[in-house]
């Protein structure tokens, strides 16, 4: 066969029929990821009124940067983003470094209580101090509103810490005595030989991924908002959210529960000759309850609670005046 040529293997048709499964799975698997990332960014773009009626997909259908424009208005977001990558940055580097020295430490067979020492750190897999003891200790150790909240506790991770040993035990013992022969100290041979082969253990260990991704401590044990990580953030704007969506539903059915009997009311006291309509009543109210979600605060400076509040007095005056009237 010249140069030129190249060898081609021939495909069966068994081979091309797998191939294209194969390929048919990888890229279902692929939308099923990024096709909800889309559309969370496609509702980050269209106004939020709009959004609320629903049928929005793939693309905005009343495009804006209104919503964008609010989440960075006070600058707080950019703040919380910025703690969040410090945390990440100083909270990896130092888990990491510790971690795998510990780890090299519990490797070595002539240290002693080496099993006494693994078996304590096992035991707090399964056993914890609770969340109050926690707290207590944070607190002595004046760790409450502070940067380190975030860095401290999390420097060790007894399963990252278990499977770190378990990969330098799994390095040849003569790497290490053949560093010792040439005078390395334990210190050059964890740096020079133990970190460049441990490389694999190292990037499976998701300690960054841990740190981007972790709400609880700025929530429990950050009292300063502004110190918060910015999942902390987005956690507490859900929380709020959900919390006003939840309270705008139980007055709206209450309303829906009560109309029917503020209307049988009016209608036995019309038998007398006395009528009380209540339709327009709780037309109004029904209008202020269900625009309270989707309240412009910049138009008359109400907040979402003050018309609440206002709505459900005007409902009770209400309900007050038809029984009196009975």
């Amino acid at each position: 066969m010249s140069k030129g040529q190249k060898s081609k293997i021939k495909s069966s048709r068994t081979d091309i029929i797998v191939q294209a499964i194969v390929y048919m799975i990888v890229i279902a698997v692929c939308l099923i990821i990024i096709l909800p990332c889309l559309n969370v960014l496609v509702l980050a773009f269209n106004d939020g009124k709009d959004a609320a009626r629903g049928g929005i997909w793939f693309w905005p259908r009343v495009p804006t940067f209104d919503n964008i424009k609010e989440v960075f208005r006070d600058g707080g977001i950019i703040r919380a983003y910025g703690y969040t990558v410090a945390r990440t940055v100083i909270g990896t580097v130092l888990s990491l470094t510790v971690t795998t020295l510990a780890a090299f430490s519990l490797k070595q067979k002539d240290l002693p209580g080496n099993k006494l020492i693994t078996m304590l750190i096992t035991f707090t897999m399964l056993f914890s101090g609770g969340m109050i003891p926690t707290y207590i200790q944070y607190k002595n150790l004046h760790l409450l509103n502070s940067f380190w909240v975030y860095v401290v506790p999390s420097l060790v991770s007894v399963t990252y810490l278990l499977m770190a040993r378990t990969f330098f035990e799994g390095i040849p013992d003569s790497l290490e005595e053949s560093a010792k022969l040439d005078g390395c100290s334990y210190f050059q041979i964890y740096s020079r030989i133990m970190l460049p082969l441990s490389k694999p253990v190292i990037a499976g260990l998701y300690t960054a991924v841990n740190h981007w991704n972790d709400w609880f401590a700025g929530a429990f044990y950050m009292s300063d908002t502004s110190k918060w990580p910015v999942q902390t953030v987005l956690q507490q704007m859900l929380s709020k959210a959900m919390s006003s969506q939840q309270d705008i539903t139980s007055v709206a059915q209450a309303l829906a529960q009560n109309a029917t009997a503020v209307t049988s009311d009016s209608q036995e006291d019309g038998s007398s000759g006395d009528h009380y309509s209540s339709d327009p009543v709780c037309i109004s109210l029904c209008a202020e309850i269900f625009c309270a979600g989707r309240y412009d605060r910049g138009s008359e400076g109400l907040t979402e609670n003050r018309l609440l509040v206002r709505a459900e007095s005007r409902f009770f005056t209400c309900r007050a005046a038809v029984v009196l009237r009975r």
